[in-house]
Parts: C-alpha cells; sequence; structure tokens
C-alpha cells in the first residue's frame, strides 16, 4: 500500500514542486496575472487550449515563425526576482517532457557547446531587421527534470555552425533547471542575444545582451508595455 501510494503521489509531488519554483523565482505579486495565468495553465492546459500559439504562427510580415506551441506566460524584462529581469519569453506547452516539439525560427547556424545538456544557439549572420548586424537566438529547457537532453540527434554536444533552415526541428520542450532533480515547469526559454563584435554570442543572463523580441515575432512581448495575455498576432 506504501508503495502504491508513494507511486500516486510522486507525479503530484514533481508537479508542485514545477510549480514551487515559479511561485518563489517569478514576482507572484497581486497584480501580476502572468503569473497566476501560467500557474493555471500548467495545472489545466485542457481548461485554456485558446491561450496556445501554435508552433509555425508567423503574424504578418514579421521576420520569426513561432518557435513552439503553447502559452506564451513570461515576457522580455518581465519582472523576477530583484537585479533579475527575464532576457526573453517563457512558452509552456502543457505537456510532458519529450512530447511538444521546437523548430528553428529563421535561418541560420547552430552552436550546441559540448557542456550544454538542454541548449543550442543559432547565429543569423544578418539581422532581418537590422541588416548587416549579426544576431543570435537562444533556445533552452530541452532536457528532462535529471538532464537527460531532448534535443534531437543531429545536434550532439559538440555540434558547431551547422546550418539550420526556419522551421528545422530542434528538440522538445523540457523541464530541466540545470540543477537535476529540480524541475521547473515544462516550457521553451527564448531570446534573441546580441554579438558581442567579434563573431561570438554575448552573455545571455544579461539582459542588456538581449534584444527585445516583439518586432521580431509582431507581438508585444516587451513587459514593459503590460501587454494583455494571451497574445494574439494584431494586439
Amino acid at each position: 500500500m506504501r508503495k502504491f501510494i508513494l507511486i500516486v503521489l510522486l507525479p503530484l509531488l514533481t508537479a508542485a514542486a514545477a510549480l514551487a519554483f515559479y511561485i518563489l523565482y517569478y514576482n507572484p505579486s497581486a497584480g501580476n496575472q502572468r503569473t497566476r495565468m501560467v500557474i493555471q495553465f500548467i495545472r489545466r492546459p485542457q481548461d485554456h487550449q485558446n491561450w496556445s500559439t501554435p508552433a509555425g504562427q508567423r503574424c504578418g510580415d514579421a521576420p520569426f515563425s513561432m518557435p513552439t506551441s503553447g502559452f506564451i506566460g513570461y515576457l522580455w524584462n518581465d519582472t523576477f526576482k530583484p537585479g533579475h529581469p527575464h532576457e526573453g519569453i517563457d512558452i509552456f506547452a502543457g505537456t510532458d517532457p519529450g512530447v511538444t516539439p521546437i523548430y528553428a525560427t529563421y535561418d541560420g547556424y547552430l552552436t550546441r557547446e559540448a557542456d550544454w545538456k538542454s541548449t543550442v544557439i543559432i547565429r543569423i549572420p544578418s539581422d532581418p531587421l537590422h541588416p548587416g548586424t549579426q544576431i543570435w537566438t537562444y533556445y533552452t529547457h530541452m532536457a528532462d527534470a535529471d538532464g537527460n537532453d531532448l534535443i534531437t540527434a543531429n545536434f550532439p554536444p559538440g555540434t558547431s555552425e551547422v546550418f539550420v533552415k526556419a522551421g528545422t526541428l530542434l528538440g522538445y520542450q523540457g523541464n530541466y533547471s540545470g540543477t537535476a532533480g529540480n524541475p521547473v515547469g515544462v516550457h521553451l526559454h527564448f531570446s534573441i542575444v546580441k554579438d558581442d563584435g567579434t563573431g561570438r554570442y554575448t552573455n545571455e543572463y544579461e539582459i542588456q545582451n538581449t534584444l527585445d523580441p516583439s518586432p521580431y515575432f509582431g507581438l508585444n512581448l516587451n513587459a514593459d508595455n503590460d501587454p494583455v495575455l494571451p497574445l494574439v498576432c494584431g494586439n
């Protein structure tokens, strides 16, 4: 009986741990509608499918297509714990790890550093909005809670400068936090990273090294603008 109880409770405890991470890490103030909606979506995604944006969607003439399906719950420059504004957007699948695919948003050259368990970065030689300027697109959390990667076999650790077209399958949404056994909610974190001027990407963990993704997707993805969720093209 004890073993049966543990089997039943373990998935619930894992989900609770993921929710606790978001409640503690992100700022769930009374006015933070995004946090409340993220929690609602993670708990009962089947009740909120109209909140989900489909993979491959492109708004108008925006250059980037949506990299994965799910609820865009956290935005660029969102309010996190003090001193840590959000460098990109978080898209929540509402599925288990390894189920929801992630695709390249734009043509470029993919690198996966040798020690990256859940991350790839794609170099775009010419920014479609600022031709002649090099930028990078960054995709992470593509591993399960224990750090087993969910990146496609085409891009093993140590991959460097492999050309990929927009729409290329990169991997699947996961819940790896960077620490094994301490999962986050299943999602993709996506950001647009500046070049350092020598042909390398800058540190994605600093928001000043990233770009507001709003004009690239044709969506209001800047938390400073306090957009109404769920996000839809044209709003």
